[in-house]
């Protein structure tokens, strides 16, 4: 398995300060993401971290499949980043944590599961379907792949709130979730809210 964070201060809280204030009341992430994040919150900073970032982003209880909006959901992680950072290998880890989080929660959803039906274990098939995962996910941005071989991808991200290495972990993690193996994913920050990936498997 590989995995690279090839991006230019993505953990950084200032710049998930500049991505919350490009959001509007109308882009929004389902809970289950709100629930993830704070799950890898909690193994690394405790339930005082829990604490503090609900109390910042203003949700206590959450339900995972209710929408809220994605600026919540940015001040949430931007305090984790100025609690959580300086503790552990860096916000890009946390960062790369929260990403597979969140693949997993999706995919174990009635949303992901039925997803994983239809792929039928091909990840081509699941690299097709995933513009159209994320936007049960969510209700901004726009998502699609550019195939430059059998295994091999490159996954465009254009007005998606969450730097590059959160992806790579929820990409990493949906692509081993139909048995690919030496899974690569490379992600690149093009612009602020626009984002690359290059993927491979076997």
């Amino acid at each position: 398995m590989y995995v690279s964070t090839e991006v230019s201060g993505g953990g950084a809280a200032w710049e998930l300060e500049q991505r919350r204030l490009a959001a509007t009341d109308d882009d929004q992430a389902r809970g289950m993401f709100f629930q993830g994040a704070l799950h890898v919150i909690a193994c690394l900073g405790g339930e005082g971290a829990v604490a503090r970032c609900k109390g910042v982003a203003g949700v206590w209880e959450i339900n995972p499949f209710h929408l809220y909006p994605v600026s919540r959901y940015l001040r949430m992680v931007s305090t984790a980043a100025r609690l959580l950072g300086p503790g552990s290998r860096g916000f890009d880890e946390v960062l790369l944590r929260m990403g597979a989080q969140a693949s997993v929660d999706f995919l174990s959803s009635l949303f992901g599961r039925e997803l994983l039906a239809e792929t039928m274990g091909s990840p081509r098939t699941l690299v097709e379907a995933m513009g159209d995962a994320y936007r049960m996910a969510v209700s901004y941005g726009e998502r699609y792949p550019q195939w430059t071989g059998e295994r091999s991808v490159r996954f465009v991200m254009r007005r998606d709130f969450m730097p590059a290495v959160y992806h790579v972990g929820v990409l990493r993690g949906a692509l081993e979730s139909v048995g690919a193996r030496d899974v690569r994913v490379r992600g690149r920050q093009v612009a602020l809210l626009e984002s690359e990936y290059e993927m491979s498997w076997r």
